[in-house]
């Protein structure tokens, strides 16, 4: 009976214990849902929270993966204008790409360089100077290469106000005229061999802006010699100024200059610097007055007296170093040589490509100019078909084909994307001035579109499908003599010349991209007198 009973307890309570058992059990499934639901009211209410009150950062712009440490940089192509517009047909508009440790935006749409500029110009003003520009700018003392600051801001109104307004421009004419007539005896006395334009044209180029600097220019010997390393010490920088420098995308390797391309631009500014020292030291002695000279001198001063009036007197908000004045008589010089030369060679190249444009512009030097006179600079606002090929050859054959870099002060958004503050930013002008939707037949040289549509052609950037001269407020402030130089120069060459190739050549149009957008093998063409009077030519 003892037994049985105990049997029985044993069984309830083994029965209370399972009881119990389930219970725990299902008290804890229902701790544990009601944990996980909290947790997820939680992230919700977060989310909420954080779309409500702060504001999410936008992407940064598409582009083409690329490798640890070393990004996009095995990747890149030689013609960089190129092998951007190809990117920009797979990634859109606006790219990125990774160079090593710099940050790269291209951008390849008119629209997209508009809202840069839009609301954002102040933001985009600063350059992004490579290592060997600040080397050859005096450590950057330059107005091309210094970001926007006050010190800028004083270069840019002096070269404004001093050289390239109408008045200044036009008091410079003669000089300008001189070294023109020099070229036209010059080619004469050549006339049935091959004549390199390229080499030509810089020659005349660096005259006139040597003369407009400072009075001097190249004649006899010197004209030949120091014209031809002139062009080998600026063709240096420029390669220099284009070339992918490894301390640039890896700042920490520049001390070690694998590439040698520091030393290179040392040496290269050390020979301009000695012409430049030559030329302040030969002025300041002109400069001293003498006993009993009068002060008339004051209304024919040059650039370089102006600037180194600056550098002796100026207050503190005119004042200039020296080495602001040898960093802005470079600019001049290296700046405006290469590309007005390269332009003039461009178009020479296509109108010779085009048998019928260049026997417009000739019919209409001829009706403008007439055959017994020589090219003047009042002829230049009636060669309407020259102008308009001129423009063409520049919207072909932009002279910076991704301009200067620049690079925005902050972090900012354009057209839905992050940019990145201090990052590379490149305009890709020669997309923009090709681009099908912007222009009828891009690919065809065709001047005839600037006369139906002058707005198309102006120089200002206002439209941003045509910025051969860039935009903004680091627009070109060389326009006004370019425009000047280039029309005269090519009017006088095709007035007075009849040109051909040598037999068996054709006018190449290959490319070699540099900063500036060279011609792969220069243009070689032999002229024919074709005025009617042997003293046209003196």
């Amino acid at each position: 009976m003892q037994k049985r009973w105990n049997n029985k307890v044993a069984v309830l309570a083994c029965g209370d214990l399972s009881w119990c058992s389930n219970d725990n059990a299902e008290h804890t499934f229902i701790r544990a849902a009601a944990t996980l639901l909290a947790a997820a009211l939680a992230i919700v209410c977060y989310a909420w929270w954080v779309q409500k009150f702060t504001k999410s950062v936008p992407p940064l712009p598409p582009g083409p993966p690329g490798l640890p440490i070393l990004g996009n940089l095995p990747f890149l192509q030689p013609d960089l204008h190129r092998y951007f517009s190809k990117l920009s047909q797979i990634y859109g508009p606006i790219i990125k790409l990774q160079l090593g440790s710099k940050t790269c935006i291209v951008v390849s749409s008119a629209s997209v360089a508009k809202k840069v500029l839009k609301d954002n110009d102040a933001i985009f003003a600063n350059r992004d100077p490579p290592t060997v520009a600040i080397i050859g700018t005096y450590g950057g003392c330059d107005m091309a290469w210094r970001s926007n600051c006050p010190e800028w801001r004083k270069l840019r109104r002096l070269v404004v106000r001093e050289i390239m307004t109408n008045t200044s421009l036009d008091v410079c004419s003669a000089l300008r005229r001189r070294e023109v007539r020099e070229m036209v005896k010059d080619i004469y006395g050549k006339v049935g061999s091959p004549v390199n334009i390229g080499d030509q044209m810089f020659l005349t180029i660096l005259n006139v802006i040597l003369s407009m600097l400072w009075g001097g220019s190249l004649h006899g010997e010197e004209r030949s010699r120091l014209g031809i390393e002139f062009r080998q010490v600026v063709a240096e920088f420029v390669e220099l100024l284009g070339a992918p420098n490894i301390s640039d995308l890896f700042p920490i390797l520049t001390r070690f200059d694998l590439q040698g391309y520091q030393s290179r631009m040392k040496k290269a500014l050390a020979w301009l610097d000695e012409i430049l020292e030559s030329v302040i030291a030969h002025r300041r002695k002109a400069d001293q007055p003498d006993v009993g000279e009068g002060t008339n001198k004051e209304q024919s001063k040059d650039f370089l007296q102006l600037l180194l009036e600056l550098n002796q007197h100026g207050d503190y908000k005119s004042s200039l170093s020296i080495n602001e004045v040898k960093a802005l008589l470079l600019d001049m010089v290296v700046g405006g040589t290469d590309t007005t030369s390269t332009t003039i060679e461009w178009a020479m190249t296509e109108l010779l490509r085009h048998p019928d444009e260049l026997r417009r512009v000739v019919e209409e030097l001829d009706r403008v100019v007439g055959a017994g006179n020589i090219v003047e600079e009042s002829h230049l606002p009636q060669l309407v078909y020259l102008d308009a090929a001129i423009k063409e050859t520049l919207r072909f054959h932009p002279p910076l084909p991704l301009l200067v870099p620049r690079s925005p002060n902050t972090t900012c958004t354009v057209d839905g994307y992050t940019i990145p503050k201090d990052s590379r930013v490149l305009f890709n002008a020669w997309a923009m001035q090709r681009d099908p939707e912007l222009w009828e037949c891009p690919l065809r040289f065709e001047p005839e579109r600037f006369l139906k549509d002058a707005e198309k052609g102006n120089y200002l950037g206002n439209n941003f499908h045509f910025i051969p001269f860039g935009f903004g407020r680091r627009i070109c402030v060389g326009i006004p003599l370019a425009e000047k130089m280039v029309t005269h120069v090519l009017a006088t060459l095709l007035h007075s010349f009849e040109w051909k190739l040598p037999d068996g050549t054709e006018p190449d149009i290959q490319e070699k991209f540099e900063i500036v957008l060279k011609k792969m093998e220069p243009l070689v063409a032999i002229p024919a007198a074709r005025l009617p009077s042997s003293e046209q030519y003196q």
